[in-house]
């Protein structure tokens, strides 16, 4: 056994949705698997994304060997121009996948300088002492991989997201093969993805959706309207070779899914003559029968082209009586209201909405494996550790429990969450530490604009209790205060006697200067601080609200 520590550092994705990035550590050498972002929850007041907290990995910049993606989806390869802005290490990654880290990285301007290297399935590489064997796998992106990294302790492989398709859209199949080959070398540690960990049965293969995109294309009798993830190029491709055959001519509107569709093309997932496409600009130009726009927005973004297009307010894309609009996705928990909402206002429009309500055959299938999938591979791997990552806490813990009930197949199985260091050498493994792990939060998707806490918090404040601004005059030769102060207020409730409540908050200001010395009035930043606490005492007292106070100080 050669000596040495195996270390384990998920950085994110391991109790919480998206954030997906993990660190695999020997010695002095690090390789990162996936940095993906997620989407902010409601109480992050104003912020556009979240990536993850990349201290250790800028700690140790000089031990960082290599990015390792396992697939395209947002939520493994959103941070990637953060990473590279940091670290600018080599990218691998399969050809579809280095695609969009293409265009992600050109958007920040970070593709010039950086080191792209393609993945192929099945053809090994060698990456200081790891040796990374990617696995062609199957889900709801094309070009996936999971990733059997050789250790000198052993293999480790990181299932990355899968299902098990064995009638894929794209006729590349799960390599079921390879994970049974290395269940016969007796695997160190599997890392499986929990997204679907509660879910009973078999995820369903993505041939299911075809039978209700056949039965909508038969119904449609005027313009026909989907919606799917910009991402979800089986779906893409089944939807515009229906199209085709029923001679329906394809508008693409929105950025993402006209990007996404391109790159098919260009990649040759998608083979269509450019004729069957036209531009959004000649939509009306042909009878309703005879178009189909594919349309990006299926979680309600509010300016996204479908939720503009389900309140009459996009140039091209006008939904009429009559028309068709299948919303192909699964609903992201948080995402209900918006998704909803839009779903009203084409309803309004006259629209017949399509969506996933349970009803046969399915508009959309999950590309996350169910519980017997999940089984299957744990039984063909036989790992000896098991570490259930990508999930939620209540999503880690079932999957946790359902390999504790793998007996024969799986040894020990280990919850980790995000933070937590887990080393493996010759005498087993354990948890020995935490890394420090946290939330980026970025306003406009630009490096620069990294928002912290305190402006969160602030942004809370205002949010929920409003502003108050005292605004004093003070002559700057005598140090006097001239005139009234005035007290302005926005989207704060003061007290029923709202005449009473700013004049005894004139007083309380008056009284602060009153009370202060000359050289404390002349001090402005010590001054504003001593009228903001005493506002703030009188307000909480009388209100039992505490809105953000600003005082503002005008020299005479």
């Amino acid at each position: 056994m050669p000596a040495g520590k195996l270390h384990i550092v998920p950085l994110g994705g391991l109790g919480e949705f998206g954030l997906n990035c993990m660190a695999i550590r020997w010695n002095d050498d690090i390789v990162v698997i996936d940095a993906g972002m997620m989407f902010p929850e409601d109480e992050l007041l104003g912020v556009d994304i979240v990536v993850p907290a990349l201290d250790y990995l800028v700690q140790n910049r000089d031990k960082v060997r290599a990015l390792l993606l396992t697939h395209g989806h947002e939520d493994h390869i959103g941070a990637v121009p953060w990473l590279i802005g940091e670290l600018n290490i080599p990218i691998y990654a399969t050809e579809f996948t280095l695609a969009y880290v293409e265009d992600k990285l050109e958007e920040h301007g970070l593709l010039d300088n950086a080191v792209l290297n393609e993945m192929v399935p099945g053809k090994r590489f060698q990456i200081g002492p790891f040796q990374v064997h990617p696995i062609q796998v199957t889900h709801s992106l094309v070009d996936c991989v999971s990733l059997a990294i050789h250790t000198p302790l052993g293999v480790l492989i990181h299932t990355g997201d899968f299902k098990v398709d064995m009638t894929p859209t794209d006729n590349r199949p799960f390599d079921l093969h390879a994970f049974a080959e290395y269940g016969k070398e007796r695997v160190l540690a599997l890392l499986q993805d929990s997204t679907n960990a509660e879910r009973p049965g078999h995820t369903p293969s993505e041939r299911m959706v075809k039978p209700k995109f056949e039965e909508v294309f038969l119904h449609a009798k005027r313009r026909l309207f989907i919606s799917c993830f910009s991402s979800s190029i089986h779906r893409i491709k089944l939807a515009t070779e229906m199209a085709y055959q029923s001679r329906r001519k394809i508008a693409l509107v929105g950025r993402s899914i006209t990007e996404s569709t391109e790159i098919a093309q260009d990649l040759g997932y998608i083979d269509l003559p450019s004729s069957a496409f036209i531009n959004p600009g000649q939509i009306r130009d042909y009878p309703p029968e005879q178009v189909l726009v594919m349309i990006s927005g299926t979680q309600g973004e509010p300016m996204s082209a479908l939720s503009r297009a389900a309140v009459d307010n996009h140039k091209h894309a006008k939904i009429e009586p009559g028309d068709t609009v299948v919303l192909s996705s699964r609903i992201i928990p948080g995402n209900e209201r918006g998704i909803f909402r839009v779903i009203d206002h084409l309803f309004r429009r006259g629209a017949h909405v399509i969506y996933e309500d349970g009803s046969k055959p399915p508009v959309h299938v999950s590309g996350h494996a169910s519980q017997e999938e999940l089984k299957l591979i744990m039984s063909l791997v036989r790992p000896r550790y098991f570490i259930p990552i990508h999930g939620e806490y209540r999503q880690l813990k079932r999957h946790a429990e359902l390999a504790g009930g793998m007996k024969g197949s799986v040894g020990q199985v280990i919850m980790i969450e995000s933070g937590d260091i887990l080393e493996f050498d010759e005498l087993g493994a354990r948890r020995i530490g935490e890394a420090q792990v946290g939330r980026v939060l970025i306003d406009s998707g630009s490096t620069a604009d990294i928002v912290e806490e305190v402006i969160i918090r602030d942004r809370r404040h205002l949010s929920e209790d409003g502003f108050v601004m005292p605004i004093l005059a003070i002559n700057k030769l005598t140090g006097e205060l001239e005139g009234t102060p005035e007290i302005v207020t926005r989207g704060f409730a003061g007290a029923p006697d709202d005449n009473g409540f700013v004049k005894e908050a004139v007083d309380t200001v008056r009284r602060t200067l009153a009370q202060s010395t000359l050289e404390e009035v002349a001090d402005y930043g010590m001054i504003k601080e001593k009228i903001r606490v005493d506002l703030k005492r009188y307000i909480n007292r009388n209100t039992q609200r505490r809105p953000l106070i600003i005082p503002v100080i005008v020299e005479i």
